[in-house]
């Protein structure tokens, strides 16, 4: 989903952000796709991604067909894919990379072990990407103005900044902030899986000299570069549900949780929650600068942005429950070990489900999300204010 000339120029710039969460960023496609089909018109001419949702972002940005063809091309990519297409689940290769960890933790340091660089070994993915993605398409949309920029997210190693990595026409904006900074590049498949090399889990990696990894780490402001590279008008897509008061007694434990339990508490305050709070914050600057005197210039530069957010009607997590079984044997060896089958609502499993029938769930449910809410959309996108 793309503008054309003079949809890229004209009036406020819309910005599409797409947020991580692994095999949640599904939930993306069906969003998108309800948009295309009702609302072909709506283009983005600037996209942002980190992470898995980089995955989406570099796709769309690339493809050169229609909005409907290329998400149908999105959709059967996500379909597509499994577990053996994102990391190496022989059982054999997942015992190997745990023996290396355990050496290195218990080896004090030598240089005599082997050098553990992730658990897992994501090189099907980077085969997988390679075929899939076309790169070289979002230097030819940006020179016909059909996309005006591309910004996928990384977290550089060597600094601890949040880099995010642009590739635009001439004069696209760069920007430099405490800890975080916008980098012109050619974007390669090495950026898409640098955004979404999750830390520990997956290796990190080398782009132009420099290690990297997923770009959620300590990504702040994830609304934040695609409104320095001009958006007015974000629509942003999150992958996580807003829990009732119920939902949240109902997932209560009293016993001492398992390390699949804080495993999924943390890639949920990496990967998700930092978008809620970035929401919250532009809100409250709208209303900061709808609150000033006619005529009053906007303090250091601010413009009010207009932002719609669509999340989850349903638990990503809970629905993840009815796949565990599709997972390979190996990986449900694993993640026994970790306790999963002791939580209720499987976050930690919820990332990891790269399986057609849980892909193709949350797919659906991105899509009916998005006729449901389709009112508020379509206010959204017609309001020229």
């Amino acid at each position: 989903m793309r503008a054309n000339r003079r949809a890229a120029h004209a009036g406020a710039l819309n910005g599409l952000v797409l947020s991580g969460g692994g095999a949640r960023a599904a939930y993306q496609v069906g969003v998108l796709s309800y948009l295309a089909e009702k609302a072909p018109e709506v283009s983005f001419p600037i996209i942002v991604g980190v992470s898995a949702g980089a995955i989406n972002a570099a796709f769309l940005a690339g493809h050169r067909g229609s909005p409907a063809d290329d998400l149908g091309a999105l959709a059967n990519c996500w379909t597509s894919l499994t577990s053996e297409r994102v990391f190496d689940t022989n059982l054999s290769a997942l015992g190997l990379s745990g023996a290396r960890w355990v050496w290195t933790l218990g080896g004090g340091g030598t240089s005599l072990g082997p050098r553990v660089k992730g658990l897992v070994d994501t090189n099907p993915l980077r085969e997988f990407l390679e075929a899939q993605l076309q790169v070289d398409g979002i230097e030819m949309n940006v020179a016909e103005g059909r996309l005006r920029a591309l910004g996928l997210t990384a977290t550089r190693y060597a600094t601890g900044q949040t880099v995010t990595f642009v590739q635009g026409g001439e004069g696209t904006p760069t920007w430099e902030r405490v800890r975080r900074c916008g980098r012109p590049t050619k974007i390669s498949v090495d950026h898409v899986m640098a955004s979404g090399s999750i830390p520990l889990v997956f290796p990190a990696v080398r782009v132009d000299g420099e290690y990297y990894g997923d770009g959620s780490i300590r990504q702040a402001a994830p609304l934040a570069p695609a409104i320095h590279l001009g958006a007015g008008r974000l629509l942003a897509i999150a992958t996580r549900h807003t829990p009732t008061l119920e939902e949240i007694r109902a997932l209560a434990t009293t016993g001492y949780p398992p390390p699949a339990q804080i495993i999924g508490t943390l890639f949920n305050t990496i990967f998700l929650d930092t978008l809620e709070g970035d929401a919250e914050r532009l809100e409250r600057i709208n209303r900061l600068l709808e609150a000033l005197p006619p005529r009053a210039p906007n303090p250091d530069g601010l413009r009010p942005i207009k932002l719609f957010v669509v999340r989850p009607s349903r638990d990503l997590g809970a629905l993840a429950e009815d796949y565990r079984g599709k997972l390979p044997r190996s990986l449900r060896f694993v993640l026994r070990g970790l306790g999963i089958h002791r939580v209720r609502g499987s976050e930690l499993l919820s990332y990891l489900i790269f399986e057609s029938g849980y892909i193709g769930r949350i797919m659906e449910l991105g899509y009916e999300d998005a006729l449901t809410q389709w009112d508020e959309i379509e206010r959204f996108f017609a309001d020229k204010d």
